[in-house]
Parts: structure tokens; sequence; C-alpha cells
């Protein structure tokens, strides 16, 4: 079978999507689960590094762009009906989830009805202290902890959250006014803080910000 018939046989969905499963090639641990357009497969084909379509931006996404966690293609399977593709791949950096997590199911049922939350992959390449601030906050909210801050606003909700983040903001003001830089500091690192609580619990990650800020440059 050649290259073409291979690709003829993939069963593109009204949108022009097809499901991917993406596979570690050496651990054969499930990665993630993204989708592809044509475009996605022919630059994942042509390249070696895999690309993926991103319905909420509505774009091509090259995997790793922001965070350096690129995956490189080993294999391709498509499934008996056409409508699902195996990617067998090469994960640099050990992180395949926006999270920080080595995979993105890392959240575990078992048989018996407990839940497992799996570590985040701290010491990957790419990460810095923001990232890791999110990781924290993400992971306190996954397995709150009794007397938590931090849980205490997940659990007041997101206008509790917002009212912080004008508070903390009108703080950094005042110390910035006041020409104080010791308080300063403090301020913009609550203001921080706040505002990554934020983006966790409304599902925006600083990658997402820093793929932003590239595209204004």
């Amino acid at each position: 079978m050649t290259q073409q018939e291979f690709l003829n046989q993939i069963r593109f969905d009204e949108k022009g999507l097809v499901p991917v499963i993406a596979q570690d090639a050496h651990a054969k641990k499930v990665r993630m689960l993204a989708y592809m357009n044509r475009e996605a497969l022919e630059k994942t084909l042509e390249t070696g590094k895999v690309y993926y379509y991103s319905r909420s931006r509505k774009s091509l996404w090259l995997k790793g762009e922001t965070s350096g966690h690129f995956q490189y293609l080993k294999s391709m399977s498509v499934d008996c009906d056409g409508d699902t593709l195996l990617i067998q791949i090469e994960q640099e950096g050990g992180i395949s989830c926006h999270t920080g997590h080595a995979t993105c199911f890392f959240t575990t049922l078992d048989s018996t009805g407990n839940v497992q939350v799996a570590s985040l992959a701290r010491k990957a390449s790419g990460h810095n202290m923001l990232t890791e601030l999110q990781e924290t906050i993400l992971e306190r909210k996954l397995v709150p902890q009794e007397g938590s801050y931090t849980n205490y606003l997940f659990e007041k909700g997101v206008n509790k959250i917002l009212k912080k983040v004008g508070e903390e903001a009108s703080e950094v003001i005042i110390a910035a006014k006041d020409k104080n830089t010791e308080e300063l500091t403090g301020e913009i690192a609550d203001l921080m803080y706040h505002l990554t609580v934020l983006m966790v619990e409304e599902g925006v990650c600083w990658g997402d910000i820093q793929s932003e800020l590239d595209k204004r440059k």
C-alpha cells in the first residue's frame, strides 16, 4: 500500500477533522487526544513534527511551539472505520498536557471507586515560575486541602476571585504611586497569584498568554 492509499482511507468528519490519539512510542502510554485537519496531517508528515488543529482557536498549531515540548512522529495507524488516527510519538521534555502533566489523562478512577491524580512533571524543560505556580494551583483544585486559601477561592467561585484580582490590582497601583519598591513587589506577587487562580478557574494557561503576546511582536 502506498502512502497516498493509506491517506485515502482517512475519513474526515463534516468539519474536516479527524480525532488523533497520541501514544508514547516507548512507554506506550496515551499522551493526549486532539484533532487534525488535512493541512495538519500533511504538515505532520512533511516535517516529522506533530501538528494539530485547535477547535477553540480554529487554527493550525504545532505541538510544543510555545512550551518547547515538541512531539515527533514515529508512525501512524488508522482504525478499521477510517475515522480515528493513532500516532506513535516521541515527546520532547516529557510533558504533553498544558497543565504540566506528562499526559492529559492524569485523573484516574479505579475499579474500587478511588480517584488518583498523577503528580505534575515539574522538572521538565520549558517550565518557569508562572507555569509552576499554575501547576500548584491546579493540583490544589484537583486535590483540595483543608484550610487552603486557594481552595477557599475556588469554593467561593469566579465572582470572589474577580473581586480579589481587582483589589490586588488597586494595591499595586497604590504601592507604585507611593514609590515603595518592597511593597510593590509584594503586591505584584499577590496580583500574579490571584490572576493565576482566575486562569485555572477559566481554563486559560500561561502558554496561551505567551502565544498571544508572541502574535503582537
